[in-house]
């Protein structure tokens, strides 16, 4: 399985493309980053992260697209940018048919390092490591993007088998409770005096 991961971010957007399975040597296929002028308005800049983002898709067609769930910060603006940027990437595998799947950072900690709660060192340390890289990616957005990818391969799989276990119950219940016989209603419970 190839996977892009995306640590999205208007500044900066790390994205890295990983090959693997889960059980087998992972190998690093490329890592970069994104960038953009902070100066700029909006709009061209998330013109340059699509851009950027579609530049990899071309380049290294993965099977699968990886991006951090954005969650709650303090600078609201940060966390528009950092949204806005993750809805790029979104849209950007979407078009062409990409799946696309959405991780915590803390659940990409878990995977890379074996604690939810590693800071960004440890995480590059570990991404390194486990592809056997000769220096630490940078910067942290790269490393990120590619700690990322590595959790897509490693837990992906199985989240994707289970959402499609229930997915494909979910759609099979109306039809299973159409064809079940239909029981008679139970009596109504009979008040007994004395």
């Amino acid at each position: 399985m190839r996977v892009l991961g995306v640590d999205p971010g208007l500044t900066r957007c790390g994205v890295g493309v990983v090959d693997g399975a889960p059980g087998r040597p992972l190998t690093m296929v490329g890592v970069g980053v994104v960038r953009t002028p902070a100066e700029a308005e909006i709009g061209p800049r998330l013109l340059l992260v699509e851009q950027g983002i579609e530049q990899w898709l071309d380049e290294h067609r993965p099977d699968l697209v990886a991006v951090e769930r954005v969650f709650a910060q303090h600078n609201v603006r940060t966390v528009m940018g950092t949204a806005q940027a993750s809805a790029v990437a979104m849209l950007c595998a979407t078009r062409r048919g990409i799946p696309v799947t959405l991780h915590t950072p803390s659940e990409v900690k878990a995977a890379v390092t074996g604690s939810g709660r590693a800071d960004k060192a440890q995480v590059t340390a570990m991404v390194t490591r486990l592809l056997r890289l000769d220096a630490p990616p940078k910067p942290a957005d790269a490393a990120d993007a590619l700690a990322l990818a590595i959790c897509h391969i490693w837990r992906g799989g199985a989240t994707n088998r289970l959402t499609a276990a229930i997915a494909q119950a979910a759609a099979a219940a109306p039809a299973a409770r159409a064809a079940a016989p239909r029981t008679a209603r139970p009596a109504a419970r009979q008040e007994y005096r004395r």
